[in-house]
This record gives structure tokens, C-alpha cells and sequence, in this order.
């Protein structure tokens, strides 16, 4: 059987190895889902024109332009800054959604610890569906029904289509869910690779955990302190300093 210095030694290794691994794959998520909402949130391509529309155009969270019905030119409006501006109620409430989305994965980008990172990226995923779901709700308003049709309803486009930016806001929802897990397995990881069998060891008149804990910490009211005192070998320097 191997002693407890061994055994948090072969932890230790195989956790660094593991958490760098799916650390870069959990980053490289992360920037691609930032830069998918940034995105997202700012082109105004949701929906657009087709073939049989009237009227040339494209609408998105804010920012719309349609075509002047005698020299085809388009003419924008909308602004973010100008909620006046923007053609319908339900336009608004999914831009703030979409917009909380955006601050809460940048906010992860900051973030130092695992596990509040996963809960923000999940509630980044809900505001992104509820803007989802209520941007269609919108679709009745008589700006969109005048480039579409005024066959145009609530959930129905007419003779419009989704656009790409659409598309790209309902990839990030899943996104988003991938980037959900991993983060929660980096927070966890380092009380599964302990092996369950590990055995209680007294060393020094110290005493050391049986079940999965962090690196076979001692026992004892000030952990930091006695660990200086009695010469405890925890191969994680940075585990004295949080159980100070």
C-alpha cells in the first residue's frame, strides 16, 4: 500500500495533468462563445427580406433597415442608446436578455473560480434563450410588416426569413451548456482523482483523512499554522495558505 506522501504525489500529478487539459478545451470555449455574443448582439441580422418581400431589409436586436419603396435605398434606424428607436417592446426586452448574456460570459472570462464561472455561463444560456424566445414576438410590429407583409404575425415571418445572426445566438445556448459541465468537472475534479481507499496514516500525531479530501489535509483547528510548526509535506503549497 502506498503511503500518504506517495499517494498525494500520484494525485497531484494526475490532477495538473487532467485540469490543464480540459482547462484549454473549457478557454477555447469560453472565447469562442464571448466573441459568438458579442456578435449576436450587435449585427442586424435576425431576420430579413426574400425573394417574395416587398421591400428589401433586415431587422435585428436594435438596429433595422428597410428599403425606400421608390429608389430601393435602405434606411436605417435603431440604436441600443435610443430604446425610442427600436420598433418593438418585444425587440427591447431581448436586446437587455441578449445583453445580460453578453456581460455574464465576459464576467467568466474574469472569474478565478470554477464553479461560480459555470453558474454564470448557465444563467449567460437562460437570458440567451428567453431573448430567443420573446425576439419572435415582436414580429407583428408595423415596421416588420411593412418590409415583410402585413401577413406578418407573432412567431409567423410571411414572406421573411431568419437570418444568420439568429442562428449563431441559438448555436451559443448549446455552446454555452457545453462550456456548463466542464467547468463544474474542473471544480470537482480534485476530490475525485483521490483514490477512495486511502487510509487514515498518523505521522507526527497528525491525522489524516480516510475519504477523499483535499491532499490528506491534517486535521486540526489551525491547519496552516500547525502545518509550519510540525513540517507536514503538502505538495500544494497554495492548500496551507486556504486552510490558514
Amino acid at each position: 500500500m502506498l503511503s500518504a506522501q506517495e499517494t498525494a504525489k500520484i494525485y497531484h500529478t494526475n490532477y495538473v495533468r487532467n485540469a490543464r487539459a480540459v482547462g484549454v478545451l473549457w478557454t477555447i470555449f469560453t472565447i469562442c462563445f464571448t466573441i459568438i455574443c458579442v456578435v449576436v448582439f450587435i449585427q442586424p441580422y435576425w431576420i430579413g427580406d426574400s425573394v417574395d418581400t416587398p421591400q428589401s431589409g433586415y431587422f435585428g436586436l436594435f438596429h433595422y433597415c428597410i428599403g425606400n419603396p421608390i429608389t430601393g435605398e435602405l434606411v436605417c434606424k435603431g440604436s441600443a442608446l435610443d430604446l425610442g428607436s427600436i420598433p418593438s417592446g418585444a425587440f427591447k426586452t431581448a436586446m437587455v436578455f441578449v445583453g445580460i448574456s453578453l456581460l455574464l460570459i465576459v464576467g467568466t472570462i474574469v472569474c478565478s473560480v470554477y464553479k461560480i464561472c459555470a453558474w454564470m455561463q448557465l444563467a449567460a444560456a437562460t437570458c440567451m434563450v428567453t431573448g430567443c424566445m420573446i425576439y419572435p414576438d415582436g414580429w407583428d410590429s408595423e415596421e416588420v410588416k411593412r418590409m415583410c407583409c402585413q401577413r406578418m404575425d407573432k412567431y409567423t415571418l410571411g414572406n421573411c426569413t431568419v437570418r444568420w445572426a439568429y442562428i449563431l445566438a441559438i448555436i451559443s445556448i448549446m455552446d454555452s451548456l457545453i462550456l456548463f459541465f466542464p467547468a463544474f468537472v474542473l471544480d470537482n475534479r480534485q476530490d475525485k482523482l483521490l483514490p477512495e481507499d486511502f487510509q487514515v496514516e498518523e505521522k507526527k500525531g497528525i491525522d489524516y483523512y480516510k475519504l477523499p479530501s483535499v491532499l490528506a489535509r491534517p486535521v486540526f483547528p489551525n491547519r496552516g499554522a500547525v502545518c509550519r510548526e510540525q513540517g507536514c509535506r503538502v505538495k500544494n503549497p497554495f492548500l496551507i495558505f486556504l486552510n490558514c
